[in-house]
């Protein structure tokens, strides 16, 4: 089984974090990253969890519409900047089919670290913009696929 670990794209500046639309380079982010991922047909998910913060939200809605058409969304607090990564890691652990995890920096990275390396350590990847993340469960463990970026495509 995979599961993908997907940063937000770029957001616009704003008081209220949890409300930053995304901006302009951040939609085009997007359909660079939907195109290529959809070329490969390297995305294989309906499912997208999103963190509760809108940036995140707009990301799965938007990469999923350019993929999918349709897709199931699920907001999940243990996606929130300062959610425990631990707890998730558990979740996903009990996952039985492919799902896309839309969140932020350096949650992203942390749960990446200890999916595959079984703690937290010094962080395994650094998620830019955009990135997508490729795991794949092997035994109790998990082994990283692939990693792209916008600027890499």
């Amino acid at each position: 089984m995979q599961i993908y670990l997907i940063r937000h794209a770029h957001a616009e500046d704003g008081v209220d974090d949890a409300l930053r639309p995304l901006s302009a380079k951040g939609r085009r982010q997007i359909g660079k990253m939907a195109a290529h991922l959809k070329q490969g047909g390297l995305l294989q998910t309906e499912e997208f969890w999103h963190s509760p913060l809108v940036r995140a939200r707009r990301t799965a809605e938007l990469l999923a519409g350019r993929l999918l058409g349709q897709a199931r969304f699920v907001e999940v607090a243990g996606l929130a900047p300062g959610a425990d990564p631990a707890m998730l890691a558990l979740r996903l652990n009990g996952c039985r089919r492919p799902v896309a995890l839309v969140g932020h920096e350096p949650h992203l990275s942390t749960l990446a670290t200890l999916l595959v390396a079984g703690r937290v350590t010094a962080p395994a990847v650094v998620m830019k913009k955009c990135a997508v993340l490729a795991l794949k469960r092997t035994g109790s463990r998990w082994a990283v696929r692939w990693l792209l970026s916008p600027g890499e495509i």
